[in-house]
């Protein structure tokens, strides 16, 4: 008896390590999975838009998706998406809180074991902060093309 019941609980056992995890990349493709911001102002929400297409034969759902927490909010569509098919996920960050942020969206599809994390990142400055590197980096591109339009004009000898 006890034989027995040790080949049945090693049978089951091994039927679930056999048994395959659906993963999100037999089903979906996403245009990016993490996307960086670069420098935002504070308070002024950043908003990203991630693209998925169904890559599978079968409509794929978006069962839920959420963040690691308040300050992100993603908004997708809740119709399924046909194969072949591409739809999107708007994440929005509020960008109240200064300095550096590294923010996550978990994404779930119906019948797919796996989440999919999608991230973004950046870095809020405060509205001065933010304008005074936006003049700097503005100097920066009109000398960059400044120097580029004289040296167009020049021959191999600088002449």
């Amino acid at each position: 008896m006890k034989k027995l019941l040790f080949i049945a609980a090693a049978f089951i056992v091994s039927a679930g390590a056999m048994a395959q995890k659906t993963m999100v990349n037999d089903f979906a493709k996403f245009n990016v999975e993490k996307y960086d911001f670069g420098k935002i102002k504070q308070n002024v929400p950043a908003i990203y838009t991630f693209e998925i297409t169904n890559t599978s034969d079968k409509p794929l759902v978006i069962e839920n998706a959420h963040a690691t927490c308040g300050c992100t909010v993603p908004e997708w569509q809740k119709e399924p998406i046909a194969p072949g098919k591409t739809t999107k996920i708007k994440v929005q960050y509020n960008a109240s809180n200064l300095n550096h942020f590294d923010k996550q969206v978990f994404v779930k599809f119906a019948g797919v074991d796996e989440e999919k994390v999608l991230a973004i990142t950046g870095e809020v400055l405060e509205a001065a902060a933010f304008d005074a590197w936006t003049k700097e980096e503005a100097a920066k591109a009109s000398s960059e093309k400044t120097t580029k339009s004289k040296s167009k004009g020049k021959n191999k000898s600088g002449k």
